[in-house]
């Protein structure tokens, strides 16, 4: 029992460093995944989470490129910002609620930060947005 103790002490450190890493992209209300890619629903309708992301795109200097609607309903908007790829999808679920997924790449390189406040910032656009 002593060994197994003894073992297992080096994996208490990590755990603490699991829980605050998982912690911080809880605590926005944006859930993620381990490839950088950043979800949140919405409780507003498509065309309002729409509108909300040109305008919060448009604050953080990013330049909307293309915009595609497909016979489902989901949006795709293609954006670029200096060296990094943006795609940002809009999925209707129901009349009033959305699903916004957010993707930044720079390369093959996912930056998780950027995506993340693309969402961010929608959500505080959708605040004004009528």
């Amino acid at each position: 029992m002593l060994i197994v103790a003894a073992a297992a002490l080096p994996l208490v450190a990590c755990d603490p460093i699991s829980l605050t890493l998982f912690g911080v992209g809880t605590a926005a209300g944006v859930s993620h995944t381990l490839s950088g890619i950043a979800y949140k629903t919405f409780t507003a309708p498509q065309k309002k989470v729409s509108k909300a992301s040109t305008v919060a795109l448009g604050r953080m200097g990013i330049t909307v490129e293309t915009r595609e609607t497909n016979a489902d309903g989901i949006e795709t908007i293609s954006a670029t910002a200096l060296d990094r790829s943006i795609e940002v999808v809009l999925e209707p679920l129901s009349p009033k609620a959305t699903r916004m997924r957010s993707m930044a790449k720079t390369g093959i390189l996912m930056d998780q930060a950027t995506a993340t406040e693309i969402i961010l910032q929608t959500e505080q656009a959708l605040a004004g947005v009528k």
